[in-house]
């Protein structure tokens, strides 16, 4: 069946994320054939009610929508953004019981400590805040 938008994923990243921008950019160089759609989250323009969802669960954990609106999160947005630029066989890997529950897991505590991990901790907290102009 052809996808008449041209994208297979759509990514929602956190542009300010120093660690999150390696690995998109590292995406960006690798997906010759435009099957992801690219969506900074941080970026002013972006308003994240306009696709339903808030900022702070954007910054939560990282968002993909399909095609047809359906909403993935977590580790399958990288099992689809991975496919998409061609490593299929590495994905396969990732389902694979035990392997899955360790990604997911892995994937929760970095989640959870990103902020932390990439320097952006204010005043001692690395709570989500809203960032004015986010369409909140």
């Amino acid at each position: 069946m052809e996808n008449s938008v041209g994208y297979e994923v759509e990514v929602f990243y956190d542009g300010d994320c120093p660690l999150c921008l390696r690995e998109i950019n590292m995406l960006r160089r690798k997906d010759s054939k435009g099957k992801i759609r690219f969506t900074n989250i941080a970026d002013p323009s972006f308003h994240s009610l306009k696709v339903g969802k808030t900022y702070d669960e954007l910054m939560q954990r990282i968002h993909g929508r399909l095609p047809d609106g359906t909403w993935i999160e977590g580790v399958e947005v990288f099992r689809r953004l991975y496919k998409a630029v061609g490593f299929g066989p590495l994905v396969a890997v990732t389902r694979l019981p035990i392997i899955s529950q360790i990604m997911d897991l892995g994937y929760v505590l970095f989640a959870r400590n990103r902020l932390r991990l990439t320097g952006r901790c204010n005043a001692g907290t690395c709570d989500i805040k809203s960032k004015p102009g986010m369409g909140e």
